[in-house]
């Protein structure tokens, strides 16, 4: 093979888009200086604890509090009816749609605490406060419940069948969004002229999704402005902002503010306001007290929310030559008892413009029923349908070409869009832009030495272990536009901030954002900062999520600096006393036209900051702050290559090589690029391999505690082979595509791929997720017992 460059180069005299710079962030972690929530402490705070339900399902009779409020260092505690008598609103799903019929989807009814009856095993029913964190865990572990139990209705399937347990009375089946896509008769007659068809039932396993940092919150409210104070980790202060003012406390926006600081991870789950937060800030408002709430880790796996969660009746249709015809799903997405924010996308919309990927399909039918269930509600986890759409086509073509008897590489050669069908508008109705998906996957088996792969089976082979090759082809559909606010302030000591309202909780905002600032204003790298968790400082803020913070903060900083050099033209004509028209800017600087006279942007920033007047018609400031409009979606694509080694003797499965070439558009930093690809793909060797949520028959959480569920280590994986295909994207000025959800899209597929073709050699031809130990040695001693 011939020698590759190596994308991780610096030059330690450019600090642009393309430079892999380190993180700025990471000297203050590494020292163990962050100021995560729990690290901030008022004067005088208390703190509550939270009561849940010990079962999954029953009829509160009574909640008595006698016991707890005796305890001394107790200063109060509430129940879910207290919280509603004080008129705080529900919590509420904003992203809906219709029923297959056109009937308005079922939004069942979630109070901060329930009131009523309880819906699964962690349901939260009411909290203490007191003096410190033992005396109100004390005080909650005190508290007596009278909760008459009800049968549960736990599996998606048993859920909707009828004479079910309901968990909602005016939810009959329990379904709250029978959603449909597509043609139902044309998909029909694709499959009824089909050579071939490949049909598999797929598993997407519930998930923990277990953040570093655990949920916490520090509550205050100033009765004098009558204002809340919320520290919480978010995934963005602006949104979360407005669900809390809007939804909850049903006050405006500006009597809420809403700070964080650094964020241990979060992966779609801290996108949305919790209970336990709005339980903290009724004690601050009541006692006029900080209060203080931090979450153990034990109770985080029943009252953080859950990921995946979904199973389908999946089938593709395909020719005499082995082109695709249609591809029909149909299945069920769990909810868990309440719906989320983002509640039914991951399981409906985001399926159909996902599983479509890199391939030409006539014709597209989705059918999928949420159904509420008494388990932890489902939210978003590391792209939220965007690795479910992608791991069902996948599958499928590896299903199609083993009954198809061809190549499963050439069988995506074969149906893979070329560069020139682009733009095509898939059968999600979104079009893609840009993709040069044969080369980029033909890129990946060089890459990963496929030719080679023969000789690496037999030599595992002969020291007793299976191997097998698979493939991972994806084609993702990040987040939608929403607006984001560029800002761009000028400080008095010279230093530069930019304001986002995107949230870094691992990404490195800090680092790729100032690239983009220093490249364009040409100030220096490491005289930018970050301002992101401020709601009080934003104008405008989607928060990081679906892919998005690149194309939406980057694009918005390229607006922001637009706006500082045409102003600052402006200003510099001022400056140096000559007409705006003859001022140009380069390399930092504005500079008369044709001389040498020049001022550099920061020093002109200082200049307009202490002159006593300015021209009417200039700015009064070179500081910017201003909406924009954000792009449209991007489609970042790849192909992963997975190598495992399969003990025969034990069933333990082992990710051996992994090779992956990706097309995310412009790169901006490589090394962080890698680092987001790194830990998506080692979330989706989590899931594929070790982990899932288990519940017994009457709800009870089985593996709720790292004892019983299992969390991917480092010696679980292998150095991953990184390379880059990028395509830049139309579509916003940096032609950045997304890269947050990638490594999860790329690796279930391909990391299941290589498990079920390490068994196929003893004629195991399907395993769902995950591929545990213990079933994976169950297939193999089946199936040897049936050779035999």
């Amino acid at each position: 093979m011939s020698a590759r460059p190596d994308p991780y180069q610096f030059d330690a005299e450019k600090f642009g888009v393309g430079q892999p710079i380190p993180r700025k962030e990471d000297p203050v972690l590494v020292r163990g200086e962050g100021r995560y929530t729990d690290d901030l402490h008022a004067e005088a705070q208390i703190y509550i604890a939270m009561v849940r339900s010990p079962i999954a399902h029953g009829r509160i009779r009574s909640i008595d509090l006698e016991a707890a409020l005796a305890i001394e260092g107790v200063l109060g505690a509430w129940t879910g009816a207290d919280l509603k008598d004080a008129g705080y609103g529900r919590f509420v799903s904003k992203i809906t749609f219709p029923n297959r019929d056109g009937s308005p989807y079922r939004q069942p009814e979630r109070y901060p605490l329930a009131h009523d009856r309880v819906r699964y095993v962690g349901d939260p029913v009411a909290f203490v406060a007191a003096v410190s964190a033992n005396v109100a865990k004390e005080a909650a572990e005190a508290v007596a419940l009278d909760i008459e139990s009800l049968p549960p209705a736990l599996e998606m399937a048993d859920a909707v069948a009828p004479g079910a347990a309901r968990l909602y009375d005016d939810i009959p089946d329990n379904v709250t969004l029978d959603y449909h896509h597509g043609d139902a008769e044309a998909t029909a007659a694709a499959f009824a002229k089909a050579r071939h068809v490949a049909r598999l039932t797929l598993e997407d396993s519930r998930v923990v999704i277990n953040p570093m940092e655990l949920r916490a919150c520090l509550a205050q409210y100033d009765a004098g402005r009558d204002h809340w104070t919320l520290h919480v980790p978010t995934q963005g202060v602006f949104g979360y902002r407005a669900q809390l003012a809007g939804d909850i406390l049903k006050v405006p926006p500006e009597k809420v503010t809403i700070l964080t600081g650094h964020v241990g991870g979060s992966f779609g789950m801290r996108g949305s306001v919790f209970p336990e937060h709005v339980c903290a800030l009724h004690a601050a408002r009541l006692l006029g007290l900080p209060v203080k709430w931090t979450e153990e880790r034990t109770p985080s796996f029943v009252s953080d929310t859950h990921g995946r969660a979904q199973r389908y009746d999946a089938e593709l249709a395909l020719d005499e030559a082995g082109r695709f015809l249609a591809l029909r799903v149909t299945g069920f997405g769990d909810m868990g008892a309440y719906l989320t924010t983002v509640g039914m996308m991951p399981s409906t919309r985001n399926i159909v413009v996902n599983v479509c990927s890199m391939y030409r399909l006539p014709q597209l039918e989705v059918s999928m029923r949420c159904v509420l269930t008494n388990k932890t509600p489902v939210g978003a986890y590391r792209g939220a349908g965007r690795p479910e759409g992608n791991y069902i086509m996948e599958r499928l073509i590896e299903e199609a070409a083993r009954i198809a008897g061809v190549d499963s590489i050439e069988l995506r050669r074969i149906n893979q869009i070329r560069p020139q069908e682009l733009p095509y508008k898939a059968q999600s109705g979104i079009v893609y832009d840009t993709g040069d998906f044969t080369a980029l996957m033909e890129q990946a088996l060089e890459a990963a030495d496929h030719q080679g792969f023969a000789q690496r089976r037999a030599e595992s082979g002969a020291r007793g272990f299976l191997r097998g090759f698979g493939v991972g082809c994806f084609l993702e559909a990040t987040a939608g536009a929403t607006t984001e606010m560029g800002g761009v302030r000028f400080e008095e000591d010279g230093r530069v901030t930019i304001i986002t309202g995107t949230l870094d909780y691992g990404q490195g905002h800090a680092t790729s954002l100032a690239q983009i600032l220093s490249q364009r204003l040409g100030v220096p790298f490491e005289a930018i900062g970050l301002l992101q968790g401020d709601s009080d400082q934003l104008i405008a803020g989607g928060g990081t999520g679906g892919s998005r913070s690149m194309i939406a903060s980057g694009s918005a900083v390229v607006a922001a600096s637009d706006k500082v050099i045409e102003n600052g033209k402006k200003l510099a004509g001022w400056a140096l006393e000559v007409s705006e028209n003859d001022i140009q800017f380069r390399n930092g600087a504005f500079s008369i036209v044709g001389t040498d006279r020049s001022v550099g942007v920061i020093e002109l920033a200082k200049r307009v900051r202490e002159a006593k007047s300015l021209p009417d018609d200039a700015p009064k400031t070179l500081d910017v702050k201003l909406i924009n409009e954000g792009p449209a979606m991007t489609f970042p694509n790849g192909c992963h290559l997975c190598e495992v080694e399969i003990d025969e003797a034990t069933g333990a499965t082992q990710v051996v090589k992994y090779t992956m070439v990706n097309d995310v558009g412009t790169v901006i930093n490589p090394l962080l690029l890698a680092g987001q690809l790194h830990g998506g793909v080692v979330q989706g060797i989590g899931q594929a391999l070790m982990e899932r949520v288990v519940y017994d028959e009457d709800g009870q959480l089985l593996t709720g505690s790292f004892t019983d569920y299992c969390m991917p280590r480092a010696d679980d994986t292998p150095f991953f082979e990184v390379e880059h295909r990028p395509q830049p994207t139309s579509s916003n000025p940096l032609g950045v595509k997304g890269v947050g959800e990638a490594g999860c899209a790329g690796s279930i597929t391909s990391v299941m791929n290589a498990v079920v073709d390490a068994l196929s050699q003893v004629g195991v031809t399907h395993i769902d997720m995950p591929a545990t130990p213990a079933k994976v040695w169950r297939l193999l001693h089946d199936a040897k017992r049936k050779a035999a």
